[in-house]
């Protein structure tokens, strides 16, 4: 009879996790019904884009004025210009028969001068490769610098013909100073040609960020002294708080136990970020990668409701940190937000 009992009880134990469990399942399914599957994320973009969805089909037909209208028209607003800048190089990188063309009728035009510029540093690290140095060929390595030379005169070209006022140029100058081992005297010289003229750049600043991790040219100190400088600095709505947390990240989550994400300093910069990106206008290029950033950390701290928040706003598209540092971004998003779904179903 003594040992009769026990089994009873947990018998009946494991019949309530069990239900507990079906119950669980069944109210996700039910919350997350309107949530994409993984083969409906999109792994090449952090949101959706119309304006890049005109862009992007104009040049694939060959077709550089609709490109070439887009980036005149956003002025002054350098976070989007540098956006839009990026992902033109990009596709230039890939093809630049139409960069030709564009140059060839407008020979002087210093939008088509810094795609040119930031093409040539794109190409140069596709050629590379994203792969460690151990793991990267001395033919890449070869054809990685001879580029990165080049572009040197091409950043020369751009910067002589840009507007007043326009750091653009200088931006996209930081991962041909990454590529090159620049020293950190060429790289504080540059990044006063930056804040000279766009002091709370986000783009600009996880860029930079990138070159003093460890990985590059700083170290774990050097990039956490530096995203704390800027968060301490920026204005609400400019994201910078959120380099705290992308710092962090690079240095810090391989190693992490999973309490660390709960630590109190880690949990003060999660709630800095959640106020910044409440205070950021809605069309700031960087909002859904720091949405993105923001859904995992608060997830790894147990702070589901807040996190499933993040996740629809960004859902259908993967291409941030941290999922586009594994091998299948999609599925990682997905375990991640299923997390964060039952979490807050089942009330943590």
């Amino acid at each position: 009879m003594h040992g009769v009992l026990p089994a009873i009880v947990l018998t009946v134990m494991l019949c309530v996790w069990l239900w507990k469990r079906r119950r669980t399942a069944k109210l996700a399914a039910a919350a997350g019904a309107d949530l994409l599957p993984v083969e409906r994320q999109d792994t090449l973009r952090s949101c959706p884009d119309p304006q890049w969805d005109a862009v992007s089909a104009a040049l694939a037909r060959g077709e550089w004025r609709t490109a070439a209208r887009a980036v005149t028209a956003v002025g002054t607003d350098w976070e989007r210009r540098c956006d839009l800048v990026d992902a033109i190089a990009d596709e230039a990188a890939k093809d630049d028969t139409w960069l030709r063309a564009w140059e060839a009728e407008r020979p002087d035009d210093p939008d088509a001068a810094v795609v040119r510029a930031a093409a040539q540093v794109a190409l140069a690290w596709e050629i590379r490769g994203g792969g460690w140095a151990k793991d990267t060929t001395s033919e890449q390595f070869a054809g990685f610098h001879r580029l990165l030379t080049e572009a040197r005169e091409a950043f020369a070209r751009a910067e002589a013909l840009a507007l007043p006022g326009d750091p653009t140029p200088y931006i996209e100058k930081i991962p041909l100073y990454m590529g090159l081992s620049a020293p950190h005297e060429a790289m504080l010289e540059l990044w006063k040609e930056v804040t000279d003229r766009a002091p709370y750049h986000y783009a600009a600043h996880a860029s930079a960020l990138q070159y003093w991790c460890a990985k590059w040219r700083g170290s774990a100190e050097t990039a956490r002294d530096f995203a704390g400088q800027a968060a301490a600095a920026a204005p609400p709505g400019s994201l910078l708080t959120a380099l705290r947390l992308v710092a962090w990240y690079e240095h810090h989550d391989d190693e992490a136990p999973d309490e660390a994400y709960g630590w109190p300093e880690v949990m003060s910069m999660t709630d800095a970020a959640l106020v910044d990106v409440g205070a950021a206008r809605p069309d700031h290029p960087a909002l859904a990668s720091a949405r993105h950033l923001l859904a995992y950390f608060l997830t790894r701290q147990g702070r589901y409701e807040v996190a499933l928040e993040q996740f629809r706003a960004v859902d259908g598209y993967v291409n941030a940190r941290p999922w586009c540092y594994y091998t299948k971004p999609a599925v990682v998003f997905c375990h991640f937000r299923s997390k964060a779904l039952k979490g807050a179903v089942s009330g943590g």
